[in-house]
């Protein structure tokens, strides 16, 4: 009933909806902008790859620990109190790069970013669950906020980029995301949110997440999670050093190969909403994890395929996240959305910090050729396929998700 009560008013639905939306795209302005900014930090204080890479690997460590130790949160004190958490958290620690300038500092600040993405992401992953009228819909909302991440990702390397070339300091990029970061804060303390139901089976806890960790679907979507974040953060972490050397006639879609997968990566995301509102997700992603597959496959053939195939690979790559995390998300009842989306959240921040780094250690072995360190995303990728393959032929959850979204949604649809 209080879900239907929710449901009836418009103009919170609507509010938060976009509150939600809006925050996704935030914090990817300064999360997805750290490749264009590593290189201003590696010339500023001389640094090797390996230590300037620590600004990517550092908050994405925070992001993966605050996912799973503070997702709870999101169960225990409610939605709305860990994302206004979160939120001030990011906000207060993005005003403070004004103050210092040195590497160290720079490095603290962002893992505590890290630390608040994880901490509202997590409230806000768990309030889709709540403002949702079926799993169905779950899933289709999930695409658009992926897209709307997707917008943040472009946004925030363009600012970087226009920022330096009127001699404006990076680190403004940080102020930006924070004022927009109080212009949310003000949002959360006025909307209305729909009430959390809270198990009152068990203490909700740090103990209860890593038990959940166990749930054969809960590690199942979360290893999924894992390997297709390495499959993505290939591209847009060491395509731009595979293409580097390009001097064919594509040379229009290599200088702009990062953008363009990023493009087609959000695009992709608002077409899956549709789609899955009207096609089997499992068929979906079968279908898109194998087009995925096919672009690196084929980038093998020649430098020209390797430029054209790699950033298409955005579109077919749009739909995949976002829907792992839906369903992961969907395999358990509300009262456990926040920290189960703390577990997938882990296991998507160790990927995104794992895979780029094992196929850096694979492309030094030999002689530093990052093709190399693509056939090892191209396993990811085989691995992927293969599980979602297995996945549309025996639909695993579909008796789960089925039970859930009777129980908890009170509005049946397909799933």
């Amino acid at each position: 009933m209080e879900n239907q009560q929710f449901q009836s008013s418009g103009y919170n639905h609507k509010n938060i909806k976009w509150l939600t939306y809006l925050m996704f795209m935030m914090f990817a302005m300064t999360t997805d902008a750290v490749g264009v900014i590593i290189p201003e930090v590696m010339k500023e204080f001389n640094l090797s790859m390996t230590a300037a890479g620590l600004l990517h690997y550092g908050p994405m460590t925070a992001i993966a620990l605050a996912g799973i130790f503070l997702g709870f949160l999101a169960d225990k004190i409610g939605r709305k109190k860990t994302i206004v958490i979160g939120l001030a958290l990011f906000a207060i620690n993005s005003y403070l790069f004004l103050l210092g300038n040195t590497f160290g500092f720079f490095l603290m600040l962002l893992v505590i970013s890290g630390a608040a993405i994880g901490i509202f992401k997590t409230g806000a992953l768990a309030l889709i669950g709540d403002m949702s009228k079926s799993t169905n819909d779950h899933t289709s909302t999930m695409n658009v906020v992926e897209g709307f991440f997707g917008v943040g990702a472009i946004i925030g390397p363009f600012l970087v980029s226009y920022f330096l070339t009127k001699n404006v300091d990076w680190k403004w990029l940080y102020v930006v995301a924070a004022t927009l970061c109080v212009v949310l804060i003000v949002i959360a303390f006025f909307v209305k949110y729909p009430d959390t139901k809270k198990s009152v089976e068990e203490p909700i806890n740090i103990k209860r997440t890593l038990l959940m960790v166990k749930d054969k679907y809960a590690f199942g979507f979360s290893m999924a999670a894992f390997l297709y974040v390495a499959v993505e953060a290939a591209i847009y972490v060491w395509m731009p050093t595979l293409i580097a050397d390009y001097e064919g006639s594509y040379m229009f879609i290599a200088l702009y190969a990062l953008p363009i997968f990023f493009i087609l990566r959000a695009g992709g995301r608002f077409l899956g909403a549709w789609m899955l509102k009207r096609f089997d997700w499992t068929v979906v992603m079968a279908i898109s994890s194998f087009a995925i597959l096919l672009c690196y496959v084929l980038s093998f053939l020649n430098e020209t395929a390797t430029v054209v195939l790699l950033p298409l690979s955005g579109l077919f790559m749009s739909v995949i996240y976002p829907t792992i995390n839906s369903k992961g998300i969907s395999c358990f009842k509300k009262s456990s959305h926040g920290s189960v989306a703390g577990i997938i959240l882990f296991f998507t921040a160790a990927g995104a910090a794992f895979g780029p780094l094992l196929m850096g250690v694979v492309s030094d072995m030999f002689e530093s050729n990052a093709k190399y360190g693509f056939m090892l995303a191209t396993a990811f990728a085989t691995i992927l396929f293969i599980g979602f393959l297995l996945n549309m032929i025996y639909k695993p959850t579909h008796i789960r998700i089925s039970k859930l979204n009777e129980s908890e949604y009170n509005n049946l649809s397909n799933i």
